[in-house]
């Protein structure tokens, strides 16, 4: 009998491409249900059954976590996050794998040979590092910070994270750049993502994370390349390949 699997994922361009990416890499898994939040995944677990469950982490209806704990004993999970340090760790078990968006080919054919192995076992239950996942989230969670302390000139100042419009990495410094004023700081973005709340901010660029509040219009330039317009601000940033799934929907 060939292998089922349920894609659960509330932005319809990244749910998508992964059913894409699963046909072409592994043509023999039957998807058997797409999903767009977790109430309709939940139902969708148990009218089915699948074989593996493919979950985003945050969902509407219900978390990706709250689906897992329906799928315990039912199906092999796979979680979708974006989360790259505090809560990843919780992740390396063998009860569960997980896709880091956006999700590489490379990533996906060890998660996939790792659910091949994995097919002869009945499914795990997980209660205990679902638990311990949650956990790592709630400490991801509990590093937003509300204060950053930046360069400005000759001085230093206390700049209210929600007064920021984007970070923007160049010359060997962040920028913070908020409607009033352009200071800098020494922490680069990459140690800096992690404590800002995945909810406001957005990576766009490998140089550039942005208020999602702030954003105007996403529009292609003369060389048909994606780039943000903002509210308070009369600079374009520009979109870089690796996040242009976060625009597919615009």
């Amino acid at each position: 009998m060939s292998p089922t699997a349920l894609v659960a994922e509330d932005e319809a361009p990244l749910r998508r491409e992964l059913c894409r990416m699963l046909a072409s890499r592994w043509p023999e898994l039957q998807i058997v249900a797409e999903c767009s939040d977790g109430s309709a995944a939940i139902a969708a677990l148990h009218a089915h059954r699948p074989t593996v469950a493919f979950l985003d982490i945050r969902m509407a209806g219900a978390t990706g976590l709250e689906v897992a704990r329906q799928a315990c004993n039912m199906a092999h999970v796979v979680f979708t996050t974006a989360y790259e340090q505090h809560a990843i760790e919780a992740f390396e078990v063998e009860a569960v794998d997980y896709l880091l968006k956006p999700v590489t080919v490379e990533r996906l054919d060890r998660t996939l040979q790792r659910l091949r192995t994995r097919l002869s076992e009945a499914p795990k239950d997980i209660g205990t590092v679902l638990e311990a996942i949650r956990q790592g989230f709630r400490c991801a969670r509990s590093a937003d910070i509300p204060w950053i302390t930046a360069s400005l000139g000759n001085s230093i100042k206390l700049i209210a994270t929600e007064d920021v419009l984007f970070f923007r990495a160049d010359e060997g410094c962040t920028w913070v750049i908020t409607r009033l004023e352009k200071a800098s700081i020494r922490t680069p973005l990459k140690e800096l993502l992690p404590a800002l709340n995945p909810d406001v901010f957005w990576q766009i660029h490998r140089s550039v994370i942005v208020r999602v509040s702030a954003i105007c219009a996403v529009r292609r330039n003369e060389l048909g390349r994606l780039e943000i317009a903002l509210h308070d601000s009369e600079e374009a940033l520009p979109v870089s390949q690796a996040f242009r799934w976060r625009f597919r929907g615009m």
